[in-house]
């Protein structure tokens, strides 16, 4: 590979002009395509296999026109101090409020709840209306929550104090467009310190754009034909960026080197694309890996963001093994800083004991302290993580500047905190002979359970063979009570069919939240095997190493076990939480876990390759294993670093963001790379290398026989003799 690689650096070295063309050409042509596609279906978010997600098919098809799928909005009235709403002024201000909605822009239903059962608390000082519309969550328009706005004001000019919950308000997913631009203009800060160039330091950036805004506009082209929206190119644009800065840094930064040691520089593209490159590529593979793994959880809109993402990554790579070499023919030795360029000529200094090199020699000297103080330190940080909880965060945790959130709490101090998350019970008695005994008895069964506090009468369809109730709970929609609610209401299902000849099914938001909780854990370790097991195989290839690959993936699962007791100890336990803006403390996000893995692994082992990569070349041209640390260290340990803050710094970019999934996903996010990459990479990593000595590039022979050698640290280049310049283009820089 690293020969085939060498040529193709040198190639497009060379047909610099043809290959800039031809990628502005194919950018061109998609960005065409992308203007003119139709727009993409809506993504939805459905958990197929879960019992939740099957009543609310069957729903949609038996109350047709329910809009069961539509977003609503509730409405919360509470009386001035020492009044109650049902005063005359107060309902009657309530009841002009409901009206205005009533027939408003895609409004399909206003209830006004002096007309509904249960609507005003037990107290009379509150009261709440809930509004349906036709429009799902997030596509309300903006006339409609304008509507909705403005009837609340009008409520709240009456003296009532009016707030509003649900989903109606429900903006789209944010692109991210100023975190991302927050993260460039850091990156570009990093970029210029590390290289001090600002020629250097722009073109990995210049690379990255060019290779993200490929993947989002092949992704917006195909849109409607697979069905990529543009929620789906979140994490890709997110890990595009990522992996396409870090691509191009490790390739730019093999050519300087490869300058500073005298070679042309078409010579030093050739093997800074035959060397760095066959890393990038086996970097890219480990993400790639690891994005279209999460096909394993059968969740259908992760498995498309992750296949999404998976293809911009390999758009990276590409850019990287091509456009990259060629934009350097263009700036030649402009990449180094003026005095290396003024230095032209002269002999190649001695290489100097930088901080990388001085950083492996104390590991060295303390191999086993180290490894034992790194891991000691990680199992300390993990060790919240033993109390996750995982859920879906709903307005519970919304910022108390919110109207949601202040609806949330009214409505938990007029109702019980249950009320926000009401268990909607389906009876399906389709075949029954006596479907509303059947559903009577449904209703008996349930409000008899502990914690169930309240039950509304069966409301049939036309047909008059399923039925919906709605069980409130005592307790709130993220507590582990109502969570053995749920278990109980569908352990008592069989025994109902049994009485009664109905199916009975849970759903509604709170069952949603709690099947998707037990589905993303269920998936997890069948998640982490697939990603593992092919990583593993993968680097086995790539170091030709038994150990080499174990001591990375172990030191991957300490990394990110790490991480989420941060995460656990900040949104869980409430450390720190007033710091970065957490309000109220609750489950992590069940997709936390599953995130963390696919995203943090493939960004690990790039920095496990481009690291150990050098580190094995240095051993395989005939230095000493201590050495090689050394030697590995000083070339790139800089150069991860730098990779690694930037990484840091886009993902904590996102913690400022008032959403609280966002925020913990910034959160987790930035602690798993910091924590990998100066901790078991930086750290871990040498010690073990130093420790094991040559036994680490061990490899049993029959398996040596079976491996293909990949030759990614490019052994065959040393005595490769430079290939003359294609005489069609000049060379000169």
């Amino acid at each position: 590979m690293a020969t085939f690689l060498y040529r193709l650096g040198r190639w497009t070295f060379v047909r610099r002009r043809l290959v800039t063309f031809l990628w502005v050409a194919v950018l061109a042509a998609v960005g065409v395509l992308a203007a003119k596609a139709p727009a993409a279906p809506d993504d939805g978010f459905a958990m197929p296999g879960t019992e939740a997600q099957k009543a609310f098919d069957l729903m949609n098809e038996r109350f047709p026109g329910g809009h069961a799928d539509g977003a609503s909005a509730r409405l919360v009235f509470v009386a001035p101090s020492g009044q109650k709403i049902t005063a005359a002024p107060n309902q009657q201000a309530v009841e002009r409020t409901v009206g205005e909605l009533a027939g408003s822009e895609q409004v399909t239903s206003a209830v006004d709840p002096f007309k509904m059962q249960g609507a005003v608390s037990a107290d009379g000082t509150t009261a709440y209306a809930t509004v349906s519309y036709s429009a799902k969550a997030g596509e309300v328009s903006k006339t409609a929550t304008d509507t909705l706005e403005q009837a609340a004001q009008h409520g709240r000019d009456a003296g009532l104090k009016v707030e509003i919950g649900g989903t109606a308000l429900m903006a789209k997913p944010d692109a991210g467009g100023s975190s991302e631009a927050i993260g460039m203009a850091l990156s570009a800060v990093v970029l210029v310190i590390t290289f001090g160039s600002l020629v250097a330091a722009g073109l990995p950036l210049l690379t990255a754009v060019i290779g993200v805004g490929l993947g989002m506009a092949l992704i917006t082209a195909l849109g409607s034909t697979l069905g990529l929206s543009t929620t789906t190119g979140t994490l890709a644009m997110m890990l595009g960026l990522a992996v396409g800065i870090d691509y191009a840094v490790f390739i730019v930064s093999r050519y300087r080197a490869e300058l500073a040691e005298g070679r042309t520089p078409q010579e030093a593209a050739g093997r800074a694309v035959g060397t760095a490159g066959s890393a990038v590529v086996f970097a890219g593979l480990t993400v790639v890996i690891a994005l279209a793994g999460l096909s394993v959880v059968g969740i259908p809109i992760l498995a498309k963001m992750g296949m999404a993402a998976a293809g911009t990554v390999v758009i990276a790579v590409l850019v990287a093994l091509t456009l990259v070499p060629a934009l350097l023919g263009f700036l030649g030795r402009k990449v180094l800083p003026r005095k290396a360029r003024k230095a032209r000529g002269t002999a190649a200094p001695a290489a100097k004991e930088n901080g990388g090199a001085r950083w492996a020699r104390f590991i060295l000297r303390r191999p086993l302290a180290v490894l034992l103080g790194g891991v000691i330190g990680l199992g300390v940080l993990a060790a919240p993580a033993l109390d996750l909880r995982l859920g879906l965060p709903g307005d519970e945790s919304k910022p108390t500047s919110t109207t949601q959130r202040r609806a949330y709490d009214l409505l938990s101090e007029g109702f019980g905190p249950g009320f926000n998350g009401p268990l909607t019970v389906m009876v399906d008695a389709k075949g029954v002979a006596d479907p509303k005994a059947a559903a009577t008895e449904v209703a008996k069964k349930v409000s008899g359970l502990p914690g169930v506090i309240a039950v509304t009468p069966p409301m049939f369809n036309q047909a008059g063979d399923t039925a919906l109730l709605n069980a409130v709970p005592a307790t709130g929609p993220s507590e582990a009570e109502t969570k053995d609610i749920v278990h109980a209401i569908r352990h008592d299902a069989a025994g109902l069919k049994t009485s009664t000849g109905a199916t009975v099914l849970v759903s509604g938001t709170t069952a949603m939240n709690i099947d998707v909780s037990q589905k993303m854990s269920d998936a997890l370790l069948p998640y982490l095997a697939v990603v593992v097991g092919l990583a593993v195989v993968l680097l086995m290839i790539v170091f030709r190493s038994l150990l080499v690959p174990l001591k990375a993936a172990l030191g991957f699962l300490l990394s990110v076990v790490a991480a989420l007791g941060a995460v656990v100890a900040v949104f869980q336990w409430g450390w720190l939480a007033n710091l970065i803006g957490v309000e109220q403390t609750g489950p992590v996000m069940s997709m936390m876990p599953i995130f963390m893995i696919g995203v943090v692994f493939g960004l690990a082992m790039d920095y496990e390759v481009f690291l150990v990569t050098r580190i094995r070349e240095g051993f395989v041209h005939g230095e000493e294993p201590g050495e090689a640390i050394v030697t590995g260290f000083r070339h790139n340990a800089r150069v991860v670093t730098a990779a690694a803050f930037i990484m840091i710094a886009v993902f904590a970019g996102f913690i400022g963001m008032s959403e609280p999934m966002i925020k913990m996903m910034g959160l987790g996010l930035a602690a798993a790379v910091a924590f990998d990459a100066f901790i078991v990479r930086m750290t871990i990593v040498p010690a073990v290398l130093a420790l094991l000595g040559r036994r680490a590039w061990w490899l049993p022979r029959w398996l040596d026989r079976l491996i293909p050698d990949v030759d990614v640290e490019g052994s065959k280049l040393a005595t490769a003799a430079p290939e003359p310049a294609p005489a069609r283009e000049s060379v000169t820089v």
